[in-house]
């Protein structure tokens, strides 16, 4: 498998983290003060940094496929080795947290295609999905 970055280090979400965060911030938003409307990032702290190539493995070894080789692709684009998000703000202010650390979000994202290479119900997966991380399970 090529890969442009192997080794650059990137914040990786679950979705319905960020997305949890989002709701959070419309609702302060909506309580009629303008104190909340400015810029906000929501995702992992440093603790779900992790590889492209971390990733790769990752998600072959959840699929079934462990053996992956990673090369770097020979590419002439420039991308910054690290990004991370800074999310003291979403945490002090809103009093956001992340809910899966990154194990638990692979591992639900690997599942829901599987469900869909499977030819699996896609709406009442993805709602069971949803239940289970509104849950807390």
């Amino acid at each position: 498998m090529d890969l442009r970055n192997p080794e650059a280090v990137r914040p990786w979400p679950y979705l319905p983290d960020p997305l949890s965060g989002y709701l959070l911030l419309a609702e302060a938003l909506c309580g009629g003060t303008s104190n909340y409307a400015e810029a906000w990032n929501f995702g992992p702290d440093a603790s779900g940094d992790a590889t492209v190539g971390e990733i790769a493995r990752r998600v072959a070894a959840l699929w079934g496929d462990g053996n992956v080789t990673l090369q770097a692709s020979s590419g002439d684009l420039h991308e910054a080795g690290l990004l991370r998000l800074d999310i003291t703000k979403a945490r002090s202010r809103l009093h956001w947290q992340l809910r899966w650390p990154i194990e638990r979000a692979l591992a639900e994202t690997v599942a829901w295609y599987k469900a869909w290479h499977a030819g699996k119900d896609m709406h009442a997966f993805t709602l069971g999905q949803i239940a289970a991380f509104e849950g807390g399970a």
